[in-house]
């Protein structure tokens, strides 16, 4: 059963253990799985810089377990963890040393401790040693030193007790080996200790590799006893059984007061009766003995038999001597057994044994194995085996194999044969019944019992089956069972697989690291060293990995779960340790590149006087002889060792002929077995060639070793040989032969590959090689490997080149992680070009390439000399070039976001420029402009020249707002003198603040404008006054003069109402202008082109231009532009003779329509614009004719006034002091207006014609009168007579035709009197006639 384990605080252990780097893990695909030897010799340039690699298979692959588990019994090897680490081994070999040297002076040696500490002896005895001994150091008081080394804090003293505990303990060892006699301590070493040191129980290595000691029958302390005379007590001495401890962890521990037991696991005991001999014991104080007749007991010191009760008797020769002639003298008698120096010298100096395993002494079944190693985990653990993390049992693991305080026991089922109990794979023949689906596992190269002797295998060639090599071995591992640091056999490969289990745990050396590891491991081990040479062979030791780490040998790690394969390669130390119960397969095999190392392995063995597993020669010929089935591959490599092999041959032949050896004789050593033909004296396996002696027979010796034979003459010795050199050389000249073609063919590749700069092939011919050895099936190898690969690699990086240098995007190629769309940085680009350059063939891109990294180079210069000086803004050009620049690099550059950053900033800073540049914008900045350039410039990247143009724009900004504001307020306070002087201090666009000064200044016009008008002298005009009403609406500011203008405006207002009632009409389609100013709008065609003939005649002559009068609102503007009322009666003047002209012009036609016609169809009169009908109407104005019925006529026909038709009556007619009393109310507003200028010209117009009118009455004709009625009568007979057609004109004018002679009505053909008397008349028809003819 399990020992109930009782775990204590002990002492600070050692450092925590850091792991080592993990190995590389594979997981191949089910292509790549299909052929094991192909895919290992794939990774195995990544695997063998670290040693060892890990396998992951495909998911799918899942052998069954085929071991015959109910016949599986094995004995495994106990081993006690502190016991394997090789500096931990050496700290007890020291400790059981002087445990041994004090048990031998009969006391018991007791471990010190120190600031509550237990003292490392090993470590005082070294660090004393290396400072020059006890006595330098206590001269030169270096005790505080070795105390700071040890981890002591200084100032405590702590010097003193390190000087006592080694003068106590240390000192009286290093004495006795340096040859002085001294015998043994005061008797203050045993009784006078400190309680609290901690009693030495030494680890008995003897007796745990069956070593057995005999106990004697006489108890030395019962003889020691009876002596002195004290009660004899029976002794029981407990010999422990060679039985397999599972654990014995007995943990050290300060006990201060009392002390704490230990539990640990009880043994069955030995209980044997000590008989007394009285005899003897009465002869150590003679003074309670009667002497002898002859005293033969005298002090071997000073040669005397005084002071007998001071005499002490060796316990191992019963030599004599005097307690106080030992150096130093002893003050009592010890208690225990006592040797004599002779004695102590002839124990202590016996040579140490070989450490090793024992085995343990009970058979297991894996079931019991199991039970077993999974309680010890759950105990130790206190939890469930599957939750105790990895990590913790690592950190365990370490930690107990670096502790002398603890003892851990367990037991590790390694080494088991396969061919006893079946390997875990099936096999063909096997007892395991494999189902159908499972079939293929039977020939799966993975599958172990396949693999060490499949085609590829170098060891298909050595005959005998080799357990552990190539056949399998089985390994059954609980928690903390270890493999120790070691290389397989031979320096060959080893693949293991963890059928299932708990995880085991792997650390590897790379094998170029192998000598490094051994050189460091004698280094700090040399003690080990020195008894067992062949140590790291022995799988007995090993090392904390962080140790070797930190003396620079690279370390590795990996955890293998179940269904994982480890493999290590060739001269790869690897260690390892177990995380529970497990069950794991394991077997060798050698490839082609291992054949070199193979033959060195030999070289190896032979120095260290090691056998030798297989006969390395004999598996060379044993190819050799099949040199036409043999690989070419192999073939090249078996030729190569043969070389070396028959070279060697020779030598030795040679020296052994020259030594004298003439006897030869031909021995087939492949008929006995390896161990019947070893070497005597490098244990060797003999196969070429060994010298026998008949004295010695069944014995030979290698012929390096021709002297070591025997003593007889070299003539006695008979050279025994396996081939003569003739046999050797065709042999090889056979596998020659095979590998010819396909050597000729490695030597071109190996030219091209390692071929200098100048002298670098093009990849097509690395394509023509590749394409060669497709053709001739050379086989996969190294080479093959390395040519396709580097033709791969150079066709991708001439593509990539070729992509970089047409600026294209690109792929970077990751080893084992495919393609990413990635950007190469300037970096990768470098080592890109470096890339090109190292490879072992030339391509043209790789100039190109150079220079474009060259221009990138440079680019990077320019944009760190750029980015290095100050942001500004005369700089946008020069960055906007480098970034184009930059397009025609497909590399990631560091400096282009910087670049971008730095552009922007400079954009900013010059788009802040511009918005302050007073010619580019005069308005200056606005604040929406100031709120843009904020808002951009809070994304920008920071930098002091931004910050600082930020900072005044923000504090711009904020005064430009809180101005705004002001003035906003201002405005709508309707006031804002005050804040002018402070908006000119801002060099910003203020929309209210200019608003406001606006505001100030039209006011400042409108109140000038209105100051002008009271001083200036001259009458306002209206139109004057109602646009400075307008205008003084439109100013956000008070104008007090503002009021008076309105109510001046008011009244001429109320003044033109009152002026409309008094002459328009209701219903007026006229404006009293119109009704006022003279009628300049009547007229007809021919009066519009007379007036474009005055225009000419006018612009030729050169006079100058009229004002165009063509409309009311030429005269109204021209009125309201007039200065004073003299150029206003100027303009009316024109209007009115263009008034008397139209309406000359007008009557004369009209009146042409009423004289007598022979078509008065065709005439328009009236409104409606119809021929004359009935009572007809006629204007005294116009003189045109109305229908009565269109028309309104007069209500009185007696009525003497004269009839005005709807066009010529505008007005009411008002009296003309009316009239005046208006213009007197205009005068006193004192305002001009259209209506008033032309009002008054009206009156003085009435004025004039009145003056006139009363002249002409005054000398009115009466004869003039008679005269115009006989006139009119004789004017009325030439009328009635000429034309019967009635007329209702009192008075009818005719005109004759000066062409048909016909008569027509003045009035209907539109003649006047005087136009007819100074002018020829045509009618329409003579005119429309004489028209035709002329074209």
């Amino acid at each position: 059963a399990t020992p109930q384990l009782l775990l204590r605080p002990g002492p600070r252990g050692p450092a925590e253990f850091t792991p080592p780097p993990e190995c590389p893990v594979f997981e191949p695909s089910w292509e790549e799985f299909a052929d094991p030897f192909a895919f290992i010799d794939k990774i195995r340039p990544i695997a063998e810089k670290t040693g060892i690699c890990k396998v992951r298979p495909p998911p799918d692959w899942q052998p069954p377990f085929a071991c015959d588990v109910d016949r599986l019994h094995f004995t495994p090897r106990i081993q006690r963890l502190n016991e394997l680490e090789a500096q931990t081994r050496v700290k007890l070999n020291f400790l059981d040393q002087i445990a041994k040297f004090w048990e031998l002076q009969g006391c018991t040696l007791k471990i010190p401790h120190v600031e509550r500490k237990i003292l490392d002896l090993y470590q005082l005895n070294r660090l004393v040693a290396e400072e020059g001994g006890f006595d330098l150091v206590c001269r030169e008081r270096r005790w505080t030193k070795i105390a700071m080394t040890m981890g002591f804090a200084p100032g405590k003293a702590v010097g003193s007790h390190l000087r006592a505990h080694y003068e106590r303990v240390l000192y009286p060892y290093h004495l006795f080996h340096s040859g002085t006699n001294l015998l043994c301590l005061q008797k203050a070493l045993v009784d006078d200790v400190n309680d609290r040191d901690k009693e030495y129980k030494p680890h008995d290595l003897l007796q745990r590799q069956n070593i057995h000691v005999q106990p004697c029958d006489m108890s030395a302390p019962a003889r020691r006893a009876k002596r002195m005379k004290t009660e004899v007590n029976v002794n029981t001495r407990t010999h422990t059984p060679l039985k397999c401890l599972y654990m014995n962890k007995c943990i050290c521990m300060c006990v201060l007061e009392r002390e704490v037991p230990i539990q640990v696991k009880q043994e069955p005991v030995e209980i044997k009766e000590i008989n007394p001999e009285p005899e003897k014991s009465t002869l150590r104080y003679k003074k309670n003995i009667p002497p002898p007749p002859v005293d033969l007991y005298v002090c071997l010191m000073c040669g005397t038999g005084n002071d007998e009760d001071r005499l002490l008797l060796c316990d191992g020769c019963d030599d004599s001597y005097h307690t106080f002639c030992l150096i130093p003298p002893l003050g009592d008698v010890p208690k225990g057994d006592w040797r004599c120096p002779k004695c102590l010298a002839q124990e202590c100096t016996k040579p140490q044994e070989a450490f090793g395993f024992e085995q343990a002494c009970r058979d297991y079944s894996l079931k019991s194995f199991g039970e077993m190693a999974d309680s010890f985990k759950s105990d130790y653990f206190n939890m469930p085996v599957h939750m105790v993390p990895t990590e913790l049992v690592e950190k365990e693991f370490w930690r107990l194999v670096g502790t002398i305080e603890e003892d851990v026991t367990v037991e590790y089922g390694a080494d088991i044969a396969s061919k006893e109990f079946g390997s875990g794979f099936p096999i063909n023949g096997g007892k395991f019944k494999v189902a159908p689906h499972d079939e293929k596992y039977l020939q799966c190269g993975w599958n172990l019992n396949n693999m060490a002797m499949m085609t590829p295998s170098v060891l298909t060639h050595v005959t005998a089956d080799i357990c552990g090599m190539t056949l399998p071995w089985l390994y059954v591992g609980m928690c903390f069972s270890s493999f120790c640091w070691h290389i397989e056999d031979h320096w060959s490969y080893s693949i293991n697989y963890l059928h299932w289990g708990e995880p085991k745990t792997w650390y590897g050396a790379p094998g170029f690291a192998a000598e490094q590891l051994e050189a460091v491991m004698k280094k700090l081990a040399p003690e080990l060293f020195e008894s067992q040479p062949d140590l790291l062979h022995q799988l007995v030791t090993i090392m904390n990995p962080n140790t070797l780490m930190a003396h620079g040998v690279p370390i590795y790690r990996t955890n293998q779960c179940a269904g994982e394969f480890v493999i290590t390669f060739p001269r790869s130390y690897h260690s390892g340790f177990n995380q529970g119960f497990n069950f794991a397969e394991a077997v060798n095999f050698c490839t082609v590149d291992w054949m070199p190392l193979g033959r060195q392995c030999v070289e190896h063995y032979r120095l260290l006087n090691r056998y030798c597993v297989f006969s390395h020669d004999e598996m060379v010929c044993n190819m050799a002889m099949k040199a036409d089935r043999l690989d070419v591959v192999l073939a090249s490599a078996v030729q190569k060792d043969m070389r070396l092999m028959i070279k060697g041959e020779r030598e030795l032949r040679d020296k052994v002929c020259k030594m004298g050896v003439v006897q030869c004789e031909l021995f087939k050593y492949d008929l006995l077995a390896d161990d019947e033909r070893q070497c005597v004296k490098c244990r060797t396996t003999c196969y070429l060639s060994a010298l026998t002696c008949p004295c010695r027979p069944g014995v030979q010796v290698c012929p390096h070793h021709a002297h070591d034979l025997c003593s007889c003459p070299v003539s006695n010795y008979t050279l025994n040989y396996r081939f003569t050199l003739d046999d050797l050389y065709p042999m090889m000249n056979a596998v020659r032969q095979r590998a010819e073609s396909y050597d000729e063919w490695a030597a071109r590749v190996t030219e091209v590959m390692e071929a200098k700069l100048d002298k670098k092939r093009n990849v097509t011919v690395f394509r023509a090689l590749l394409e060669e050895s497709d053709e001739k099936s050379f086989p996969e190898n190294d080479l093959l490997r390395q040519l396709r690969l580097v033709t791969q690699d150079a066709e991708k990086c001439s593509s990539v080149a070729q992509q970089l240098l047409n600026g294209k995007r690109q792929t970077r190629y990751r080893t084992g992680g495919g393609n990413s769309p990635n950007q190469l940085t300037v970096e990768e680009m470098r080592s890109f070009v470096r890339q090109l350059y190292n490879l072992p063939c030339s391509l043209t891109q790789a100039p190109l390439l150079k220079e474009l990294l060259n221009s990138i180079e440079d680019f990077q210069q320019h944009s760190e000399k750029l980015l290095s000086d100050e942001v500004s803004a005369d700089s946008v050009s020069e960055i906007e070039s480098l970034l184009e620049e930059d397009s025609q690099f497909d590399v990631f550059l560091p400096e282009l976001p910087l670049l971008r950053e730095r552009l922007e900033q400079t954009r900013w800073l010059a788009g802040v420029q511009q918005a302050e540049d007073p010619v580019s914008n005069p308005c200056g900045l606005s604040l929406d402009c100031m709120c843009r350039l904020i808002d951009r410039g809070v994304g920008l990247t920071p930098h002091p020249s931004t910050e600082r143009t930020m900072a005044r724009l923000q504090e711009l900004l904020t005064i430009s707002e809180e101005m705004e504001e002001k003035a906003q307020a201002l405005l709508k306070a309707r006031w804002g003198h005050s804040m002018l002087t402070q908006v000119d201090g801002v060099p910003a666009y203020l929309p209210n603040c200019l608003l406001l000064q606006d505001t100030v200044n039209r006011a400042k016009e409108w109140l000038q404008e209105a100051e002008d008008l009271q001083v200036g002298g001259q009458t306002p005009v209206l139109s004057s006054l109602s646009d400075m009403v307008l205008r003084a609406h439109a100013i956000p500011v008070r104008l007090e003069p503002l009021d008076q203008l309105e109510v001046l405006v008011s009244e001429v207002q109320a003044w033109k109402e009152s002026a409309a009632k008094t002459f328009l009409i209701k219903n007026s389609p006229f404006t009293l202008l119109e009704v006022l100013c003279p009628r300049w709008e009547v007229g007809s065609s021919l009066k519009k082109k007379k007036m474009r003939k005055m225009k000419g005649e006018c612009m030729s002559s050169g006079k100058k231009k009229l004002v165009k009068l063509d409309s009311m609102s030429d005269v109204e503007r021209a009125l309201s532009d007039s200065k004073d009322s003299a150029s206003a009666m100027f303009t009316l003047a024109e209007v009115r003779l263009k008034e008397q002209e139209s309406l000359c012009s007008l009557r004369a036609a009209n009146e042409s329509k009423l004289l007598p016609t022979a078509d008065c169809a065709a005439l328009k009169v009236c409104v409606c614009q119809k021929p004359p009908m009935g009572a007809m109407l006629q204007c005294e104005l116009c003189r045109d004719a109305f229908h009565s019925v269109c028309v309104r006529g007069p209500s009185d026909p007696l009525d003497p006034e004269a009839w005005l038709c709807p066009l010529c009556l505008r007005s009411t007619k008002p009296s003309l002091a009316k009239i005046q009393t208006l213009l007197s109310s205009l005068q006193r507003i004192r305002v001009r207006l259209p209506v008033g200028d032309a009002l008054r010209y009206m009156i003085e117009r009435t004025g004039s014609w009145q003056r006139r009118a009363r002249g002409v009455i005054d000398s009115y004709d009466h004869s003039l009168a008679s005269q115009d009625c006989r006139g009119a009568s004789t004017t009325q007979s030439h009328r009635t007579t000429g034309h019967k057609r009635k007329c209702i004109y009192v008075y009818v004018y005719w005109v004759q035709c000066d062409c048909c002679n016909r008569w027509f009505h003045m009035i209907c053909v539109g003649v006047s009197a005087e136009l007819a008397a100074e002018e020829d008349y045509m009618c329409v028809t003579c005119s429309t006639t004489n028209a035709g003819r002329r074209k």
